[in-house]
């Protein structure tokens, strides 16, 4: 690995850190203090996926895993009621073999495909690691409350025990619910990630500098490409994409209710209404939200996708418009991976839109791009903007003289695939009324 990119991680530690105001030693405290916990209480396996599959295949029960990133704070209300068997799921729960992963490191990447962004992820699978479906959806950094519940956990697993009682009749239908072959086959094969992470956590020393968490699993997957000159792919830069990019808004507490439909949007056109349970996407059963991402993140750039919905309890069939560009709709500035994505692409600068005041006090026209610097890196790498005499404060104006961008997630995803390691970026900037230009070379 090279310096630059340890002193990218380092740098995404502290901001990470300092982000959820969890000291090292704190984090360490909680990932100890979570094992001996739910160890003691005795219903979870922990951290012992083999354990679980040969329960799952002796008892005939399906399998349930949950991945969980400890120091998140994200979802930890969700994953408190999970882990100490909430009312809602406590009966459920006891007709699963129930394991608890807290780190990614040796995990099968052939198998375990999901949004790495998530910080907590449920599988459901057959002892024969046939996936009956995916629980965990996020769409904000610490909040989660528009995207998962208790409620809509418990309504997932009874989904999939119904499934689990109809195998092996309806396993064509879950064959692709599987995944095409990674890149690597577990995480710390990655280049970016080998030599410095083992297969297991270590209990003896620094565990939580030992564990690869999910998000780590996500930019070593952009490092992959960007490291041979290749372009990110669509599929990599906006993984696992929400339903609203499409028109759909989802419910949190059910499985793939629509909760509402976007005026104006392609689901909108394609018929689609609030109250429309998708009962199948493609021809695979859905259980959750994240059911239908894994769908969408597996579709084309363009196309129709077929859909099974339930309306005032009767079927209809529907399309699923992916207009070209569709992906790109997505906002992903929220993700833990767009951490080392600023690194790469804006030299440690966060970015936001300014509002409608700010904009008239600057004198720029609705539909001139501002972006304004939220945040400038102060570590390694990530202060190579602030080095180059950036200022929090300022306002881009245009980048490479283009003034078309319009948000942070479209100007990363752009420049990242525009621009190869040492080419020079010029921006336009903004401060105190005057312009000036200020650049460089992209990492």
């Amino acid at each position: 690995m090279t310096n630059r990119i340890i002193s990218a991680v380092i740098a995404f530690t502290a901001l990470f850190c300092l982000a959820n105001r969890l000291p090292a030693q704190e984090r360490e405290n909680k990932v100890r203090g979570d094992r001996k916990t739910v160890e003691a209480e005795g219903f979870w396996i922990y951290n012992d996926l083999d354990k679980g599959f040969g329960e799952a295949k002796r008892s005939g029960k399906p399998l349930l895993v949950v991945l969980r990133c400890i120091p998140c704070e994200a979802c930890a209300q969700l994953d408190q009621q999970v882990v100490s068997r909430d009312p809602a799921v406590s009966k459920l729960l006891d007709k699963f073999v129930c394991v608890r992963l807290v780190h990614t490191n040796g995990l099968d990447l052939s198998l375990f495909q999901y949004d790495y962004d998530q910080s907590f992820a449920a599988f459901i699978l057959n002892a024969d690691r046939t996936v009956y479906g995916r629980y965990g959806t996020r769409s904000h950094q610490t909040e989660s409350q528009r995207d998962v519940s208790v409620q809509g956990f418990a309504k997932a697993l009874s989904a999939a025990l119904e499934l689990h009682q109809n195998y092996p009749a309806n396993k064509a239908a879950l064959a692709a619910k599987r995944g095409p072959e990674p890149l690597v086959s577990v995480p710390e094969e990655f280049p970016s990630l080998k030599g410095r992470y083992g297969a297991r956590l270590d209990y003896e020393g620094k565990v939580v500098q030992s564990c690869i968490h999910c998000h780590q699993v996500g930019e070593a997957m952009r490092l992959y490409y960007r490291k041979k000159q290749e372009p990110i792919p669509e599929r990599v830069l906006f993984p696992y994409p929400l339903p609203n990019v499409v028109g759909l808004v989802m419910h949190p507490k059910e499985t793939t209710t629509v909760l509402e439909v976007l005026p104006g949007s392609s689901a909108a056109r394609d018929g689609f209404l609030a109250g429309d349970e998708i009962s199948s996407l493609e021809g695979q059963p859905l259980i959750s939200i994240a059911d239908l991402q894994w769908v969408l993140h597996n579709a084309g750039e363009s196309g129709e996708l077929r859909a099974e919905v339930l309306r005032h309890g009767k079927k209809l069939q529907l399309p699923l418009t992916l207009a070209p560009g569709w992906r790109r709709q997505g906002d992903i500035s929220w993700r833990a991976t767009s951490w080392d994505l600023r690194r790469v692409t804006l030299g440690g600068m966060r970015l936001e839109n300014p509002s409608a005041d700010d904009r008239a006090k600057s004198g720029l026209a609705d539909d001139a791009m501002a972006l304004r610097v939220k945040y400038l890196g102060q570590y390694g790498d990530h202060a190579l903007a602030k080095n180059a005499g950036f200022q929090q404060g300022d306002l881009l104006l245009a980048t490479d003289g283009n003034s078309g961008f319009r948000s942070e997630s479209e100007l990363m995803t752009t420049l990242v695939n525009a621009k190869q390691p040492g080419e020079r970026v010029e921006f336009v900037v903004l401060r105190d009324g005057k312009q000036m230009k200020l650049g460089f070379a992209m990492q």
